[in-house]
């Protein structure tokens, strides 16, 4: 176990421990949209991509064979799984073991593209800005990111079923739907936003953007 790891994310690794040998099954409802959705994600991605909270490989098989992937996860127990599924990936794949606000083992200005699919509604916000200043420090300049949140819709309707269901997702997942991601990137000296989608509704955030030269 690394030793550099924020004592907040430690908290966090000693949950996913246990939700990692259920999470699949957990996510299962919700795996139904997403395997949709992660295709397109990564599709255009080439060269050296890190993809932040690689969590069980659900990504892996989509990559360009032309794609060298990191994938770093601060759960061992969810890196064992997404082991056993980089041996369908058509991509070349290393896994770490790593805090994505410490990186300690991942080079600086070194990556194409960084990717992450809910890793920031996980991430407590006073660690946000941390993991951004690691997206800074490893893309190289006119490196591209693009990450996946969850935010809480504007539709009444739709906000009161996420009011409904948030306990169990931050219990089980750690994941909130009023983390501000945009706000932290805005604030950042060399990650720029390009664009913001939604993959549904107004709920499934995609922020994609460009690291200054």
């Amino acid at each position: 176990m690394r030793k550099n790891i924020n004592k907040e994310n430690r908290l966090l690794q000693a949950k996913y421990s246990i939700t990692a040998w259920f999470y699949d099954i957990l996510d299962y409802p919700w795996e139904r949209q997403y395997r949709k959705w992660r295709p397109r994600l990564v599709k255009d991605m080439r060269g050296l991509v890190l993809e932040a909270g690689v969590g069980t490989g659900r990504n892996l098989k989509y990559y360009s064979p032309s794609v060298n992937l990191t994938g770093i996860d601060l759960s061992v127990a969810m890196l064992k799984k997404a082991m056993k599924r980089s041996k369908d990936a058509s991509c070349n794949v290393s896994l770490y073991h790593e805090d994505a606000t410490v990186m300690e083992s991942i080079p600086s200005n070194h990556f194409d593209w960084v990717f992450s699919t809910f890793l920031c509604c996980v991430m407590p916000d006073n660690l946000q800005p941390m993991a951004i200043k690691q997206f800074e420090r490893i893309l190289k300049p006119g490196g591209h990111f693009r990450l996946v949140e969850m935010i809480y819709s504007k539709n009444p309707k739709l906000k009161k079923r996420q009011e409904f269901a948030a306990p169990f997702i931050e219990k089980v997942y750690g994941a909130r739907f009023d983390r501000n991601t945009v706000k932290h990137i805005q604030e950042s000296s060399k990650l720029k936003i390009c664009k913001t989608y939604f993959l549904k509704e107004d709920i499934y955030l995609v922020i994609e953007g460009i690291c200054a030269k």
